[in-house]
């Protein structure tokens, strides 16, 4: 038998369980996601992510959901790889840079007295080009016509490393849903044919210019408490579609995060969110022979 430790940890309430696997780690990461992703018989999360070496970046971010499927990127997730990578020294530099499957993204931890409190993310540019966030049209979708469960729905899509589809909501009815009822709403988007690989759902109303209320269906994940990369594409679709500031506050189930869509400078167009990353606690669970494989 091989002991892996692991550390739960959570952004806006959006948790997931890191392992570090610098010198080994587990033959089939999708498999034990879903194992340990589990509530009830697992430790419990909205899936697993990896700190692994990178020969590009100081390091890397491997994420998988709940589900077993690979996820590109997570904003919540790479704030808390980013305090665990540095408090256990792994990585000294601040800011640091995360190797990801979308891409480098740099990471600023906010310190005080000399332990990590949140994070700023630079999560790059927003991709509005429908083809590759992807949908299944040409050009920006921006307030597109699209007929979801015998709705027509306006939807804003875009990618911020993983694709998301932004409605947005004149009442506050989607956030009385019981969870059921939600979740079936969440699955026809995620499934819809529109969306060829699936798609991330982020049900926003606009509080104000400088406000967004957010309920979140992740693809692969179900309803999470918080989603960075979805507060990203909401204040994105928010300004395209004129119902805020480049800068804004996103409220979640779990927290607030804060977004800002720069405009200018040597930073323009890029996305910058910043939010908590809070551990939870550690742990240990014991795989079997031939599970974990070591690092070439």
């Amino acid at each position: 038998m091989a002991t892996l430790e692991f550390t739960k940890m959570h952004g806006c309430g959006n948790d997931y369980i890191y392992l570090v696997a610098l010198h080994a780690r587990p033959a089939d990461p999708s498999a034990l996601s879903v194992k340990l992703s589990d509530r009830h018989f697992g430790v419990g999360s909205d899936g697993l992510i990896m700190l692994a070496p990178s020969s590009n970046a100081d390091i890397r971010m491997e994420m998988y959901n709940a589900d077993g499927s690979r996820s590109a990127m997570c904003g919540n997730g790479i704030r808390c790889l980013a305090r665990l990578a540095f408090e256990r020294g792994l990585v000294r530099a601040n800011p640091m840079v995360v190797e990801t499957d979308a891409g480098l993204k740099t990471v600023e931890l906010r310190l005080e007295h000399r332990r990590v409190v949140g994070a700023t993310v630079d999560m790059g540019e927003p991709i509005l080009e429908g083809c590759d966030i992807p949908v299944d049209a040409v050009g920006r979708i921006i307030d597109y016509p699209l007929d979801v469960a015998g709705m027509r729905e306006s939807i804003t899509a875009l990618s911020m490393g993983n694709p998301h589809c932004v409605v947005f909501v004149a009442d506050d009815g989607v956030f009385k849903l019981q969870d059921r009822d939600f979740a079936e709403l969440g699955r026809k988007f995620e499934h819809h044919p529109f969306f060829p690989r699936r798609v991330n759902t982020e049900f926003i109303m606009a509080v104000s210019r400088r406000n967004l209320r957010m309920r979140v269906w992740e693809r692969g994940s179900g309803e999470t408490w918080a989603c960075g990369t979805g507060a990203c594409a909401a204040v994105v679709a928010a300004v395209l579609t004129n119902h805020s500031e480049r800068t804004a506050t996103v409220e979640l189930r779990g927290g607030n995060l804060e977004i800002e869509w720069r405009a200018e400078g040597a930073d323009a167009n890029h996305v910058f969110m910043t939010g908590d990353a809070v551990e939870v606690f550690r742990g240990e669970i014991e795989l079997g022979a031939g599970e974990m494989v070591p690092v070439s």
